[in-house]
């Protein structure tokens, strides 16, 4: 998906306006939640979120979406990753 595909579907989902996040490379976050939920589009490098057993890697041009108050963990790639996000 790219940015103005990803930015028209957050303001038909009723997400308000979008915020860059960047983060360093290879750093962990342990198991957490958020009190909001997250919609996200890859803008460079990747991201891993596992949520239980299950971990998923998005990678750029990959949305991921997450609810409000899911646990879950991240890992940033190699290169680090910068992402457009929407939270509501």
């Amino acid at each position: 998906m790219d940015r103005d595909e990803f930015t028209e579907s957050l303001t038909k989902d009723g997400f308000p306006e979008a915020v860059v996040v960047t983060r360093e490379a290879n750093i962990t976050m342990d198991v957490h939640e958020h009190p909001f939920e997250a919609k996200a589009l890859i803008l460079e490098g990747e991201l891993h979120i596992r949520v239980g057993d299950t971990e998923q890697v998005y990678k750029v041009g990959d949305v991921f979406q997450l609810p409000a108050n899911k646990p879950h963990a991240e890992r940033y790639g190699p290169n680090g990753v910068k992402y457009l996000v929407g939270r509501k």
